[in-house]
């Protein structure tokens, strides 16, 4: 298990040193805590001069990261709050990722709705929904690959699983209840 204040850093695939993986853990005391979240590091041309691009590749219930597509909102990262320094490592920069992980902001033009509206309205609904994802997601006991692939293996397209799986905040169990009613339906249906 990493320290709970190291960032990693390490190439991204084959040798492109403009494409990174950062990893961090999630903090202590969170709904993120357990988890090990992976984050797509794009370096521009004129790194250090300009900021690095960066977005989560684990799916993580935040109202500053997009649910979909893991984007980091440009209001939280704090390196685009004022002017980018080129001296900021990107160590400092997962660093101060991991800690947006502690303190949501709900608030923004940038921030995600869906998980911000259920932040402000229902906390304990947004603490299980987040803990959830990352037990689905960013756990390392049953990533999702192997749950997709389980659930690909029994016979389920791909795409419905990683849909379904997404319905179900990554409860394989719950993912496989509904694909096998939604596929006997499918079934009865036909029969009639």
């Amino acid at each position: 298990m990493m320290d709970p204040i190291l960032a990693q850093l390490c190439k991204g695939e084959g040798n492109d040193l403009a494409q990174l993986e950062g990893t961090i853990p999630g903090p202590v005391g969170t709904p993120y805590e357990g988890g090990i979240f992976h984050i797509d590091i794009q370096l521009p041309g004129n790194y250090p001069f300009e900021p690095p691009q960066m977005k989560f590749s684990t799916k993580v219930w935040h109202p500053n990261i997009c649910h979909q597509s893991g984007a980091v909102s440009l209001s939280a990262e704090f390196y685009l709050e004022g002017k980018w320094n080129p001296t900021v490592t990107l160590q400092n920069v997962l660093l101060s990722l991991q800690a947006l992980l502690s303190r949501p902001a709900p608030y923004g033009p940038q921030a995600d709705k869906t998980v911000s509206d259920q932040l402000t309205k229902n906390y304990s609904e947004f603490c299980n929904h987040a803990r959830n994802w990352t037990e689905a997601f960013a756990k390392t006991t049953a990533p999702v690959g192997l749950k997709e692939q389980r659930l690909v293996e029994m016979g389920f397209p791909e795409a419905r699983v990683k849909r379904v799986l997404e319905e179900v905040d990554g409860d394989e169990k719950r993912a496989l209840e509904r694909l096998t009613s939604n596929k006997h339906q499918k079934i009865h249906h036909h029969s009639s």
